[in-house]
């Protein structure tokens, strides 16, 4: 059997500085009305959305932690921690509804730019340091807590996430 392809960490870091920079041009051209007004398809107003968004990169950071340790567990184990997990799905749906829009007034418009800086900071040099294998290590995830997920998903890819996670919410905007 022959071994995977490297994984392209330009790419993923490429990605990663893209969302960010996105985020200040959104940041940088909304209005105070653009941030009131309610996104498409969501419950969240564009401010809580875009925090939303950012939050994204800083789940990333406890997901790697966890596909790390996962990994080095029968799989058993990391398949019934996901199973949990799905289970307490809706618990989990409210949680994030109403977490967004608090943490939204703490990291508002004006701070959670710097937040998203320092996150993606972190997980540009956390990327940098991962070894090939780290990266491919892998664990089921709670299909249920986002359509991004998949049954199991390596480290590559719970890099690779978040940027997804934004380019799709970042769809439901509704910028003037």
């Amino acid at each position: 059997m022959s071994e995977p392809p490297p994984v392209d960490r330009q790419e993923i870091a490429a990605d990663l500085e893209r969302a960010r920079r996105t985020l200040h041009e959104i940041l940088g051209r909304a209005t105070a009305a653009d941030f009131d007004r309610r996104s498409a398809g969501t419950r969240w107003t564009n401010e809580q959305l875009l925090f939303h968004m950012v939050f994204g990169y800083m789940v990333v950071r406890r997901l790697l932690i966890l596909v790390r340790v996962f990994s080095r567990l029968p799989d058993r184990v990391g398949r019934g921690f996901a199973r949990g997990l799905d289970a307490a799905t809706p618990a989990f749906h409210e949680v994030n509804y109403l977490g967004s829009c608090a943490a939204a007034t703490v990291f508002d418009r004006r701070r959670m730019g710097r937040q998203c800086d320092r996150v993606i900071a972190n997980l540009q040099r956390s990327l940098a340091r991962e070894t090939e294998a780290n990266l491919l290590r892998s664990m089921a995830f709670p299909v249920r807590w986002d359509p991004l997920f998949t049954e199991t998903m390596t480290l590559e890819q719970v890099y690779r996430y978040p940027g997804k996670h934004f380019d799709f919410h970042r769809a439901q905007l509704t910028l003037g």
